[in-house]
Parts: C-alpha cells; structure tokens; sequence
C-alpha cells in the first residue's frame, strides 16, 4: 500500500472518531485556546512517551487512541489558528467537519511534498522517535506562545501542528505494520 493510501486510512478512522465527538458534544472545542489545546496535546504525548518508557499503563486506552487523538486536536488547533476561540459552541456539524477535511488536505498535501523530499525517511523511524519529536514540537509552540506568537526564523505554531499531524499518522502506519508482522 502507498503511502498516500495508509495516510488516508488513518485519516478514514481519525475523522470518525472527530464525527462521533462531535454529534456527542458539538463543537465545544470552539472555546478552547491554543495553549490549552497545546497542552491537551502536551498530556497525551507524555502519556505515549511514558507508556513507551516503562511499558506499563493504568489506564485501559489503547496507546493508538493517543495517535488518534493528537491527530484529531492537532486539526482543532489548525482550525482555532485561523478562526480564533469563541465563547460558546458555533460550528454546526457539517461546517466543523468541512474545516476537518480542508485542514486534512493541507496536512496530507505538505507530507506528500516532504515524503517526497526525505525519500520516505519516516519509514526507518521508531515509534518512540516520533514520540519525542512530536513533544519537541510541542514544546516549540509552547515556546512560541510564551513569546505571543514573535518568532524570529520559526515556520510559526501552524507547520508544527500539521507535522505533529502528520508523525501521529505515520506512528499509527508503523503500529499497523508492525502488527502484520508480529
């Protein structure tokens, strides 16, 4: 399977999971900002990291849905990046998961243009590697909202939500491979 093919299986199932959330709680994430939404991600990718590290988890969720989630706020983040917070829930269902797939397609339009240009490099990568290179982008735009979004060379938090994104979409790729081999 190509890699654009399993980026849109993943895809497939991330926005289903966004789908169900949003006919349970509408468009509450409307009232998040960015560095609560940075932080949401924060917690889930020391999660990953810390189940990574020790092996062991309390908690009955499955270090996939992790992947899932960082995926689905990352698209949130992206959507509040341009749209702002608000004080109360205002995106109907069919206009939510239109920003869900205009943002998706962005996304998948810039791993397609770096794939391309770093011959696929992902494939060669650990896991646990994408972990710690999703949490340093986090800690890059947390960085970036201590500084109130003035950056001097950064790309700006944007280009890190959609390469947290986009390394939550390969990590689910290499577990669904790894699982085939297993």
């Amino acid at each position: 399977m190509t890699t654009s093919l399993q980026y849109d299986t993943v895809i497939r199932e991330a926005r289903k999971i966004f789908e169900a959330k949003l006919k349970d709680y509408g468009s509450s994430w409307r009232v998040l900002r960015l560095p609560s939404l940075t932080d949401q991600m924060y917690i889930k990718a020391k999660r990953l990291r810390q189940i990574q590290q020790t092996g062991n988890s309390l908690v009955d969720e499955n270090p996939s849905d992790a992947f899932y989630a960082l995926i689905n706020y990352a698209v949130i983040a992206l959507i509040q990046s341009e749209k702002g917070f608000t004080d109360e829930p205002d995106m109907e269902v069919d206009e939510a998961l239109k920003e869900y797939d205009r943002q998706i397609k962005i996304s998948k339009n810039l791993m397609l243009k770096k794939n391309h240009d770093y011959g696929e490099a992902w494939r060669d990568m650990r896991i646990a590697s994408m972990t710690d290179l999703i949490l340093q982008k986090l800690m890059r735009i947390k960085q970036i909202e201590n500084n109130q979004g003035r950056t001097l060379v950064s790309e700006g938090v944007e280009g890190n939500y959609r390469d947290i994104l986009n390394y939550a979409v390969f990590s689910l790729i290499k577990m669904e491979l790894e699982n085939e081999k297993m």
